[in-house]
């Protein structure tokens, strides 16, 4: 017989009980560890994924009221919710027992046990830790990804050279474990790349998490990627797993990458490196299995050589280096893209709008799209709305025409001054929030205040 994946913890304050168990149980699982003092409990909830615990109900010589039993009973469920615990006991506390189970025991076995019923208790706490377990990882990743973790990716979308390679790749890298680095302009895909590597690859069926590093904060980025335990810091009311153990079996695509700071860049090497986190609060290191792609905006090959990325994190996540062709180099596809939004919007207005006129199709072709296909479904959704046409016609199309060149001649407005610096400065630097911070001189978090307060 086949163990089964699976850690129990055995807590007695009787060797020969623990022997006992360890012996009956070792046979049907990997791994099995024994505890002869309750107070090791914790230790061992934050060093390891306990699927089972097996607790005593009495430790203290002459004291049979189980009290000490219902107290780790309720400590095991604070750390680690979806542990299932079992509690042993002689026949004589039977009620202690049930009445246990009625403030959150799963079951009891009794002592002296039988073998094969000690095995089926067990291995039924065991599914139920896995359940539970799972269920809360699927609640977790839904609350992350909002609307969009259950509904279908957007399609790949082009015929031109350059997009059929980039396409090409992605088929060949997909069933790998490899990591991926997607680089390419806002708006080209990036996302939508990595989600449909993820659902061709063998991790199809567990999570697929993403971390927007360009709007993480700097002082929650470990909390958030790796974690904390309960009192680790002043909000820390309860553990809480980061997105690196919520992408367990799957895949974490860490978007926009070249924000990262060098401080944290350090950081996150090791994790990639190690495939280990450490939660805040906590010493002890967690192993994960997930799959790793990135994506940035950034020139992140001229970052190295200016060393504001590091090399070894460059090294580390682009296995396989991705890509994606701006939409002005990609003419031949703007027409494919203009009539695939235009059929997706008219279902969602409800609209029954046949297609472009020349004139409209003809300026599509001809505008240089700095907001690649981001800026078509605009555009598009735009003259979905406000059209009373059968076709959209070039009317109906408002092509970005702004510039942002300041003149201070025109406006002496602080408010309306700062607005269009923090515009130009994104621009230049294509989206790259660390760079245009630096250029404005402030820092990224004093930024991140400034584009909230002017809605960028």
């Amino acid at each position: 017989m086949r163990k089964k994946e699976a850690t129990i913890l055995i807590v007695d304050d009787d060797d020969d009980i623990l022997f006992s168990a360890r012996i009956s149980l070792k046979k049907y699982f990997t791994e099995i560890t024994t505890a002869n003092n309750p107070k090791k409990i914790s230790n061992h909830l934050t060093t390891a994924t306990i699927d089972v615990v097996l607790l005593d109900m009495n430790y203290r010589i002459g004291y049979e009221d189980g009290k000490e039993g219902l107290y780790w009973l309720n400590h095991i469920k604070e750390i680690s919710p979806e542990t299932t615990v079992i509690l042993m006991t002689a026949f004589g506390s039977v009620n202690l027992a049930v009445d246990a189970i009625k403030k959150g025991a799963t079951d009891f076995i009794l002592k002296p046990w039988n073998t094969e019923k000690l095995y089926g208790i067990v291995n039924a706490g065991v599914e139920l830790a896995r359940s539970k377990r799972k269920n809360t990882q699927l609640e977790t990743v839904q609350k992350l990804n909002d609307k969009d973790f259950h509904q279908q990716t957007e399609h790949i979308i082009g015929n031109s050279l350059a997009m059929k390679s980039a396409v090409g790749l992605a088929k060949k890298v997909a069933p790998t474990d490899a990591t991926i680095l997607i680089l390419g302009e806002n708006g080209t895909g990036k996302y939508v790349f990595a989600k449909e590597i993820h659902l061709n690859s063998e991790r199809k069926n567990h999570p697929f998490i993403h971390v927007d590093l360009g709007s993480l904060n700097e002082n929650l980025f470990e909390s958030e990627l790796f974690g904390y335990t309960k009192g680790a810091f002043t909000d820390a009311h309860k553990d809480t797993i980061g997105r690196f153990e919520l992408a367990k079996g799957g895949t974490i695509f860490l978007d926009e990458i070249g924000n990262l700071p060098l401080h944290l860049q350090s950081k996150l090497l090791t994790v990639v490196q190690n495939r280990k986190v450490t939660r805040l609060g906590e010493g002890n290191e967690r192993a994960i299995d997930v799959r790793i792609i990135c994506a940035t905006n950034a020139n992140i090959h001229k970052m190295v050589d200016e060393q504001t990325f590091r090399q070894d994190l460059l090294f580390r996540i682009n296995t396989i280096e991705l890509n994606l062709p701006p939409l002005r180099d990609r003419v031949g596809d703007v027409e494919l893209l203009a009539s695939h939004f235009l059929k997706k919007l008219n279902q969602k207005y409800r609209k029954k709008i046949d297609g472009f006129s020349k004139q409209a199709l003809s300026g599509l072709k001809k505008y240089h799209w700095p907001g690649n296909i981001r800026e078509i479904e605009h555009i598009i959704e735009r003259a979905v709305i406000i059209t009373d046409n059968i076709q959209i016609q070039t009317e109906d199309l408002h092509f970005s025409t702004k510039k942002l060149d300041i003149s201070l001649s025109t406006s002496l407005n602080l408010e309306e001054t700062e607005k269009l610096l923090i515009e130009q400065a994104l621009q230049k630097h294509q989206g790259n929030i660390s760079r245009a911070a630096k250029d404005l001189g402030l820092t990224r978090a004093a930024l991140y205040r400034r584009l909230e307060k002017h809605q960028l």
